[in-house]
């Protein structure tokens, strides 16, 4: 499988997502395990239905696959959705499929390449997100990013015999350091970017 790095971490990088990775999504939609901490725990996936899926995605979203560097192995996605032109906010989302390679702070990369994505490319004032109370991984990686709390809906999911609260975060541009865009147009706009300087010589 051919991926192609837009944005480059230590650990992974954020490619297009692809077609023909449908099997592979597939099987992770349906495992209960990772859907206890999704909405679609409740669905039931099969090829055709998540095809149809991962062509909306592509087309209603800015979605990347997560590309693990060493394997060059799609391990889940992530997202931007809702981008609003005008008031300049989206909401962000992600899930790491392959269970091998959770704790391992590739989610936490991931979210930080979305995210200088989201305010240093397209330009957003605020990313907003929804997790389940319970998700306490996930709220971890959150935080530690620099998401911070901003309200919750009360008892509004049912899962294993109990409701619980869905907590809404967010962050604002100016609370984020870009890890990547920011040193890349550096980089490529100083002056010793390119062939090196151009000198001419007197006659």
């Amino acid at each position: 499988m051919k991926y192609f790095r837009k944005l480059v971490g230590e650990k992974c990088y954020l490619s297009p997502i692809s077609l023909d990775d449908v099997e592979r999504y597939t099987e992770w939609v349906n495992d209960m395990e990772m859907g206890l901490f999704m909405q679609f725990s409740a669905s039931i996936f099969d090829l055709d239905k998540e095809r149809e899926l991962l062509q909306k995605i592509m087309e209603d979203s800015h979605s990347f696959a997560i590309v693990e560097k060493v394997t060059n192995k799609s391990i889940g996605n992530c997202s931007l959705m809702g981008v609003s032109e005008v008031h300049r906010h989206s909401k962000f989302g992600i899930f790491i499929g392959d269970k091998t390679y959770w704790n391992r702070g590739i989610g936490t990369e991931a979210t930080n390449l979305t995210l200088d994505y989201g305010f240093n490319v397209l330009n957003l004032r605020n990313i907003t997100l929804d997790v389940y109370s319970f998700n306490k991984r996930a709220i971890r990686c959150y935080e530690k990013v620099g998401f911070k709390a901003a309200g919750l809906r009360r008892q509004f999911i049912f899962m294993a015999g109990k409701y619980h609260d869905v907590l809404i975060y967010d962050i604002l541009a100016e609370e984020f350091t870009s890890p990547y865009v920011s040193g890349l147009f550096e980089r490529s706009t100083s002056e010793d970017a390119g062939r090196g300087k151009i000198t001419f010589e007197k006659s």
